[in-house]
């Protein structure tokens, strides 16, 4: 019988493998595939994962998040201050159409909260620290994604994006999901021997779930992609490239503060992973004639980041940022 430990060590070759089936079976049968094609079962889904990482984060541990100041302090200058300057810059590049912005902003401005870590481990990163840094990397991005938003499309965010929509998707995929974690964790705090195996059960959603919630996305949305192929073409080579800018620019950033090996890889695998199974309900929220577009540029990013994850965990260690002598 399989492990949770044997199933988290082979998680990555689960999702490419889960993946490949969702490509071809939205592509041979897009009509089949096309009844996943809903808002609330994908946000259900997005939810149930949600709730199961959230259960593994340590948000009652939130004060010594906090210990590794300049870890911290790393982190949130690379996926704050220099990833808006890069996505910004790479943005010009694009057709200015709404749309095509706004899934460009809503994917590559939120750092990942889940599989960042699993890719930190893999790349010899500090995934510990990534981990509790979890927390704050999560409330940041929900209060300055807005603000950002507002910043690069100013009237045009206003104008597109509906905020009830948004207001309910988020209450559904983070806040419900957030509150029963946390209550879990309290939980268990006070009665360890009573609420210990909530934790450890819940601990099986993630890879699971993720999987799952990769194949709902992509086989019922890889079929849109042709539909939007002539925007597509514009936004892989940005993808593309703000995946080879980040580790390198990271890098500085990592010598600045002065972070040791492992945790400066946990930084560059952080700047350059992003949240695209976050924000996929929120973009699936928007009107109907946006929602689509929007939807495809983002499964597009997940598809292009997990190739260009496969990537990191060799190039990192191996030559971005390499064990000291």
């Amino acid at each position: 019988m399989i492990t949770r430990e044997q199933l988290e060590q082979y998680q990555i070759w689960i999702y490419i493998v889960v993946l490949s089936i969702a490509a071809i079976l939205g592509l041979s049968a897009p009509t089949l595939m096309s009844v996943l094609d809903h808002q609330i079962l994908i946000s259900i889904v997005i939810a149930i994962l949600m709730f199961g990482m959230f259960t593994q984060i340590p948000f009652l541990q939130l004060k010594q998040s906090f210990g590794n100041r300049r870890f911290i302090m790393a982190l949130l200058v690379a996926n704050y201050i220099a990833v808006p300057i890069v996505v910004w810059g790479l943005s010009q590049l694009l057709p200015q159409q709404a749309p095509i912005l706004l899934g460009v902003y809503l994917v590559l401005l939120t750092p990942c909260i889940d599989y960042v870590i699993v890719f930190t481990h893999l790349g010899r990163g500090n995934e510990k620290a990534i981990l509790l840094a979890t927390p704050i990397l999560f409330i940041t991005q929900m209060m300055l994604l807005p603000l950002y938003l507002w910043l690069f499309m100013g009237k045009q965010a206003a104008d597109i994006v509906n905020p009830a929509p948004f207001i309910e998707s988020f209450l559904m995929i983070i806040v419900l999901p957030l509150i029963l974690a946390i209550g879990i964790q309290l939980l268990v705090r006070k009665v360890a021997s009573r609420g210990q195996w909530l934790v450890e059960g819940s601990a099986w959603i993630p890879v699971p779930f993720m999987a799952f919630t990769l194949f709902i996305i992509v086989s019922s949305q890889i079929s849109k992609l042709s539909m939007y192929g002539h925007i597509i073409i514009y936004v892989i080579p940005i993808y593309i490239a703000f995946l080879c800018l980040m580790p390198w620019i990271t890098k500085w950033i990592v010598r600045w503060f002065q972070l040791d090996i492992a945790s400066g890889r946990a930084v560059i695998f952080s700047a350059g992973t992003r949240n695209s199974l976050v924000v996929l309900p929120l973009a699936l929220s928007l009107p109907d004639q946006w929602s689509t577009i929007v939807a495809a540029i983002i499964v597009t990013q997940t598809m292009v980041e997990l190739v260009g994850e496969l990537i990191y965990i060799r190039i990192i260690p191996q030559l971005v940022l390499r064990d000291r002598a």
